[in-house]
């Protein structure tokens, strides 16, 4: 038989590792905190009648070899594309709707030369992009590693200078400069500007004036759904559905999900890691344990002090983490009325962006800074159920609240209902008797969401994803090939290379690292 490997962790990077590790002969078990698999992309009632995806909210980024792979079509995923991909309501300017055929004239309402740049500006962030994906279905090198990490660093810099030298500076700019800076160097609208510049902000806590703010730009442009490029997409049923495609493929590949066990202590007796301790004292033994939790929740909180470096533990201990989001989930009677574009349409299927410029965007996070939360915060609206009649009843409407910007220190339990207040009014301002028609609500602090999915200061990214922790400083410099200071402990979840959203990818990477060292270790044994 297999050796058996412990998975901590049942959120959608876990399960592609499980599957990964799985298909090549591992006997592999998963323990999930909660009563539910999935982590951060679940599907949940939160209203009576009334459910939705409760914290990741959209699909793109899941990666298509993965869907391929793990036949989750064949598992009951079904994903559809946005008609349009983003509405902005600009009050008394107006409007911007970007996709659907539609952009070109849209965009020339505000500014003819944006118009006509547009088609360069995409294809320079696809040339940059293509980099990106490159870098993010490989394994990063290893500070310190030996030969082989050497060998790594140098592939994937090759990679790097076969771009064209324009796309190598465009690189260089979306790693290093702001969101403000890098568009101000295409487009002279601000409405504009904002359009593309949301992206630069979404789940980070920092400003469209933050240098390496344009990387998180970047990184929400790799979309893909159905085989189209830079399409955004819903999953019949919500992202549960993706996650419970996916734990159906694994069940079939005979891999043991328990949920309601949560992992105390990672147990390495003889220093290397061989088993889990739950909450209820039961000792599981495998032969590796992999982290899909957090890098400071497996390092700091399960991995016993002794076992790791001081050093080491004082640097892990530093790791940026808090994305300053507050996410909502509204039941509804009837769909919004914008002031702006009152009647019913594809707007209302698209990302309706609450943040009419850059200026906005930063307004709110300094504001968060000094005081908490904004007057008026940046706000990514979706209504799913315009797309999927199985989230409410006939008539009715569920809306998905991704809020930024929030700070993730304050004391969440004092202030929750008034941040929510504020957010309801922000829409109602755009949107006259959206408050009116909602029938109940869930409100997700940062605190709520690191109790409730595990998501240390609320960060949706298990980590900042600025440049000191990206590639092979993911999650820090030395432990960014997905092994852990401990032998025989992995880490799989969105804190590894390549970062957070619902891709996939660190799972996958993870599962690669694990089977290259059990051929590793199964020449080694044959030699003694």
């Amino acid at each position: 038989m297999g050796r058996k490997v412990i998975i901590i962790g049942a959120g959608h990077n876990g399960l592609v590792c499980a599957w990964y590790l799985a298909r090549a002969g591992y006997r592999v078990e998963m323990l999930e905190t909660r009563s539910i698999v999935g982590g951060a992309a679940v599907t949940e009632t939160f209203h009576p009648g009334f459910r939705n995806s409760t914290a990741s909210y959209t699909v793109g980024l899941l990666d298509p070899g993965i869907i391929a792979d793990m036949k989750l079509h064949d598992h009951g995923l079904r994903i559809v594309e946005r008609p349009i991909d983003n509405f902005l309501p600009l009050g008394e300017d107006g409007y911007l709707i970007l996709g659907g055929g539609r952009s070109h004239a849209e965009v020339a309402k505000f500014s003819v030369r944006d118009a006509e740049r547009l088609p360069e500006y995409r294809q320079r962030l696809s040339a940059a992009a293509a980099l990106l994906r490159y870098l993010a279905d490989v394994i990063p090198p290893n500070a310190g590693g030996g030969i082989a990490d050497l060998f790594r660093a140098l592939g994937q810099g090759r990679a790097a200078l076969k771009l064209p030298l324009d796309a190598q500076r465009d690189a260089i700019d979306l790693f290093t400069r702001s969101a403000r800076e890098f568009l101000g160097g295409f487009f002279e609208s601000e409405p504009v500007k904002a359009a593309f510049g949301f992206d630069s902000i979404v789940g980070a806590y920092h400003s469209p004036d933050t240098p390496g703010s344009a990387y998180v730009l970047l990184h929400h442009v790799f979309n893909e759904v159905n085989g189209k490029d830079g399409k955004w997409g819903h999953a019949i049923g919500g992202m549960g559905a993706i996650t419970q495609a996916m734990a159906r493929a694994c069940e079939a590949l005979g891999i043991n999900i328990r949920t309601d066990e949560t992992v105390a202590k990672v147990l390495a007796d003889s220093g290397h890691a061989d088993g889990v301790e739950t909450a209820n004292g039961e000792r599981i033994r495998g032969d590796i344990v992999i982290g899909n939790v957090h890098p400071k929740r497996l390092l700091l909180d399960l991995v016993e002090p002794g076992l790791l470096d001081p050093a080491l533990r004082a640097r892990m201990e530093q790791h940026a983490s808090g994305s300053g989001t507050f996410r909502m989930n509204v039941a509804l009677k009837e769909l919004p009325r914008f002031a702006c574009l009152p009647e019913p349409g594809p707007h209302l299927s698209s990302g309706i962006i609450i943040a009419p410029s850059l200026d906005y965007m930063d307004a709110a996070y300094q504001e968060a800074r000094t005081r908490g939360w904004s007057k008026a915060p940046v706000i990514e609206m979706l209504i799913p159920s315009t797309m999927d009649d199985t989230l409410a009843p006939p008539g009715a409407h569920v809306a998905s609240l991704f809020c930024q910007h929030f700070d993730p220190t304050l004391d969440w339990d004092r202030h929750r209902e008034a941040a929510a207040d504020t957010i309801l009014d922000t829409v109602e301002a755009h949107a006259p008797g959206f408050r009116s028609s909602i029938l109940g609500q869930m409100a997700l602090s940062p605190l709520d969401l690191e109790r409730r999915f595990g998501l240390v200061g609320g960060d949706i990214f298990h980590g900042r994803m600025s440049l000191d922790q990206l590639w092979a400083m993911r999650p820090m410099l030395g432990l960014a090939d997905h092994r852990m200071p401990v032998p025989g402990l992995y880490l799989c979840g969105a804190g590894a290379h390549p970062g957070g959203g619902v891709t996939g990818r660190p799972g996958r990477n993870a599962a690669q690292a694990v089977i290259k060292d059990g051929r590793r270790f199964f020449r080694t044994a044959a030699r003694a």
